[in-house]
């Protein structure tokens, strides 16, 4: 089966491309620019179009034989590749569809991370663990992996560890044989209009589920921050869970050491060089989570304390969240709030200001407004070479900002 893929080099699209082109499908597709899992595309030997996704290149795919059409949520209706796609009457699907289509189609129990919070990490520690102790598991995460591709699958594989994303209510596409459930806090007001609205989906997910883990036991993990060493505990129980399932006497102690080992993943308190740090959190209880990480690093580095770079992402979220910052950003020495990243928006909303959001901070003192300038970076450079630990928090474009800035002066 030949299937095209929009928007494929990115954390979300990209692992999936990996794992269809494992499973033996033909794979290609197209990306306005190079994402986070280009290289590892290329590097399998699937074929990527990036610029202007104008149509063309599919035109040219459906003619090889091109016979599924997939993309994801933010795609527009009359986005050319759609409009194309539509014409020449091939499949049309979303994510998730492709997803399902594989864990049937290989038939693989699977294992999903739902939750508003810390499911990218879980994933990860998941996946980690099960490589490390030999159990047979394939799996997309949506980042980047230091120690694996985002995306992967043998033979071997009995089992799919997955990131299931609510946006858009895509994990309700699955009924996995376990569901991990990290946290519950609203999100996404674009897709769900109210928090009962909200809460009613992970409910609904959880009865689709044969089982469900939704807290851990504690143990003695000596990874930095609460929500971490939580994580772990969550992807403990999964690990055992698995092992169980395959008949393995794992010991908890082995399953321990090997999660105190987990070397991080992209984008979750990743670091870009000594003393300075990304994260995507960009949710209240995300950032305070990574506070917590944030403020046993410093500790254990022998910082003077931590300095924050805070861009929030969409509007429309903002405001149903503003309420939320007020001791988001305890502990820090100091904020740089950068404007909002707007994407969906409601045009109907005003555009919330970067003052409209220090105003509600008990620690309102430390924050002042900023922009993505030499200004700032001169700062962050001098925060860390004063000996603070300084971390951006982002899930726009900043990222990609400091990174570009960083290593013009390696």
């Amino acid at each position: 089966m030949k299937i095209y893929i929009s928007g494929i080099s990115g954390t979300g699209m990209g692992p999936l491309a990996l794992m269809a082109k494992k499973a033996g499908l033909d794979v290609c597709g197209s990306d306005l620019s190079k994402g986070a899992i280009f290289d590892e595309l290329v590097k399998a030997g699937i074929e990527v179009s990036i610029g202007e996704q104008d149509g063309e290149f599919l035109k040219s795919k459906i003619s090889e034989g091109v016979e599924w059409f997939v993309h994801t949520s933010a795609l527009p209706p009359d986005a050319p590749e759609l409009v194309v796609a539509r014409a020449a009457g091939i499949r049309i699907s979303k994510r998730d569809n492709l997803t399902e289509f594989l864990v049937e189609k290989l038939g693989l129990k699977m294992v999903a991370v739902a939750g508003t919070h810390g499911k990218t990490t879980t994933t990860s520690m998941i996946i980690w663990a099960c490589i490390k102790l030999g159990l047979p598991v394939a799996y997309i995460v949506g980042s980047t992996l230091g120690f694996a591709p985002s995306g992967s699958y043998s033979e071997e594989d009995k089992y799919f560890i997955y990131e299931a994303d609510e946006y858009d209510r895509n994990f309700l596409k699955f009924h996995p044989w376990l569901s991990v459930i990290t946290s519950v806090s609203y999100d996404h007001p674009d897709i769900y209009k109210t928090p009962e609205e909200y809460k009613e989906a992970f409910e609904q997910f959880k009865s689709q589920s044969k089982k469900v883990i939704i807290e851990a036991k504690s143990f003695d993990f000596k990874l930095a921050g609460e929500a971490r060493r939580y994580d772990a505990g969550l992807a403990f129980e999964a690990v055992k869970e698995i092992a169980k399932n395959e008949g393995l006497e794992i010991s908890d102690d082995a399953v321990v050491n090997v999660l105190n080992e987990f070397p991080g993943v992209g984008r979750r308190f990743e670091k870009l060089s000594d003393g300075i740090y990304t994260d995507y959190a960009h949710h209240p209880e995300e950032i305070k989570a990574t506070m917590d990480v944030a403020l046993d690093q410093m500790e254990i580095d022998g910082l003077k304390g931590v300095v924050v770079v805070y861009q929030p992402h969409q509007n429309t979220r903002q405001h149903e969240v503003l309420d939320l910052y007020y001791d988001a950003f305890v502990g820090a020495e100091k904020v740089f709030w950068l404007p909002t990243y707007l994407t969906r928006e409601d045009p109907n909303l005003p555009i919330l200001q970067p003052i409209d959001f220090i105003n509600q901070l008990d620690n309102a003192e430390v924050a002042e407004a900023a922009g993505l300038d030499d200004e700032l970076f001169d700062a962050i450079l001098k925060y860390r070479d004063d000996g603070y630990l300084v971390i951006l928090m982002t899930a726009g474009p900043a990222d990609g900002w400091l990174r570009d800035r960083l290593n013009l002066i390696k």
